[in-house]
């Protein structure tokens, strides 16, 4: 089971890095990192770092956009 949880976080991991190249979602990427930080502890570092980045750009956007509608 480890295995394919490690190939099948990989895959979602290197595919999601893929398609944030191109027009795509970063979705892929959270999802190889969140079946990869199981096994592999520096995964799990990088899947925080990811969603507090996550989580701050989001916050900066429904700012402008609340700013925006209050002009």
């Amino acid at each position: 089971m480890r295995i394919v949880r490690l190939t099948l976080g990989a895959i979602l991991f290197i595919g999601g890095i893929v398609l944030t190249l191109l027009p795509g979602s970063i979705l892929l990427v959270v999802g190889g990192l969140m079946l990869l930080s199981y096994d592999w502890p520096r995964a799990r570092g990088w899947l925080k770092y990811s969603q507090k980045t996550m989580t701050t750009g989001a916050r900066k956007i429904d700012r402008f956009l609340l700013m925006r509608r209050l002009r």
